[in-house]
């Protein structure tokens, strides 16, 4: 749960993302959302923590979100709230915080505005079941409502869907000082930096440092990316790396 702010420590506000469904599982369709979510809270001021993907079992999903809303701040879920007989997040939803589920009057007003006359069948119908006590997510894009219950934000796998409903969820939910970052490139490889930087390291553990490989102009090179919620001391470790970089190069003509 969130940290409480103390003059050292500010608020830090935790969330997992939990993917459902059997077609991330089995590659048929490329998950987009993660990375959306992710970048979006870390510009909020939100860290995701983990992330879970579930196949379109009601006993996995149940299990998945029981133990990430008890562990997290947040959990914001995607996928299975469509009108097809494999969609069970919300019936799943229900199941783990042992409510009732029933057509919902709010989504249901919502449903029979949108479609034509005749066109609201009984499959479209499986869209306004809510969980009882849920708060509805509105939905710009195609009306069908997710939910929030609890601390859990459920919303649709349609990418296009699921980030106007993100948008909605967050600015409503309490959110922590955000995270900065600096990122200091290197054209030389990791192997030539490690030992320097495991003591950069030691020097600032209130700072992550992670080192990330890639080819650069056919040679080897590296990322340094430093993260901290401290802007001085971020910029304090950043002038280390730097100026270890710089000596490397110097030292290497």
């Amino acid at each position: 749960m969130a940290e409480t702010a103390t003059e050292a420590a500010p608020v830090v506000v935790t969330a997992a993302i939990l993917v459902i469904g059997d077609e991330i599982l089995s590659g048929r369709t490329k998950d987009k959302n993660i990375g959306y979510i992710a970048e979006y809270c870390t510009q909020i001021g939100v860290d995701i923590r983990e992330v879970r993907i579930v196949p379109d079992i009601e006993d996995e999903i149940v299990a998945a979100v029981n133990a990430l809303r008890a562990r997290y701040d947040h959990v914001f879920s995607t996928g299975g709230i469509g009108p097809t007989h494999d969609d069970i997040t919300a019936d799943s939803m229900a199941k783990a915080f042992g409510v009732t589920i029933d057509h919902d009057p709010r989504a249901v007003a919502i449903l029979t505005d949108h479609y034509a006359t005749g066109q609201l069948n009984e499959a479209r119908m499986r869209m306004a079941r809510i969980p009882a006590g849920a708060d509805l997510i509105l939905n710009k894009v195609s009306k069908a409502p997710g939910f929030t219950l609890g601390n859990v934000h459920v919303m649709a796998g349609v990418p296009s869907i699921m980030q106007a409903m993100f948008d909605e969820v967050a600015a409503k939910i309490p959110t922590g000082a955000r995270m900065l970052s600096r990122t200091v490139p290197v054209g030389m490889g990791e192997g030539r930096i490690a030992k320097q930087l495991g003591e950069i390291q030691l020097d600032y553990p209130d700072v992550s440092i992670g080192s990330y490989p890639k080819m650069l102009d056919g040679s080897f090179a590296t990322d340094i990316v430093l993260r901290s919620r401290d802007e001085a001391r971020l910029d304090e470790a950043a002038r280390a790396v730097e100026a270890m970089v710089a000596a490397l190069m110097q030292a290497n003509g």
